[in-house]
């Protein structure tokens, strides 16, 4: 099951990259060449880009790559490290879950409002932050599981290059 929504949600990137990539295209060739501007392709972009970057943080969490501060979490000791490791991924799982419900409870008290120049719907224009925080979450609970059931810390080698 987890690995069917990651699959989906993988798709489901690849497509808002190619809608974000193919939007301004469009634009571009439509304006310069045939002198008809595409309305809404700036919002419409932009939604895309939003969509993108809330949504596929989960995969990002998925390969491990997050912001961690590791470098510095790699010169404690084993013990503190998995504490503070099992600390970070706990403080992920609680903020990413708070503003899952947030951005649930913003789109509940706004299900009539809609943006300015789509006309999208409010709901539609906030689902990927409400989506996006709650896979967030998901991930960074599975690997809080992980870290918790291993009993050690990750082992982590950052390489400079």
């Amino acid at each position: 099951m987890l690995r069917m929504l990651r699959s989906l949600l993988r798709g489901l990137s690849l497509l808002m990259l190619a809608g974000l990539i193919l939007t301004p295209f469009t634009q571009i060739i439509l304006r310069g060449v045939f002198n008809v501007p595409m309305a809404g392709a700036e919002e419409m972009a932009r939604y895309m880009l939003i969509c993108l970057t809330l949504m596929a943080g989960a995969l990002v969490t998925l390969q491990g790559g997050q912001i961690k501060m590791e470098e510095f979490q790699a010169l404690l000791p084993e013990k503190p490290r998995w504490l503070v490791q099992l600390a970070v991924e706990t403080a992920g799982v609680i903020v990413f879950g708070f503003l899952a419900l947030a951005a649930g409870w913003t789109i509940s008290q706004n299900m009539n409002n809609q943006t300015a120049t789509l006309e999208m719907p409010f709901w539609l224009f906030m689902a990927p932050l409400a989506l996006g925080m709650a896979f967030l979450a998901g991930e960074t609970a599975v690997h809080l599981g992980a870290v918790w059931r291993r009993g050690r810390a990750d082992d982590k080698h950052t390489t400079l290059t």
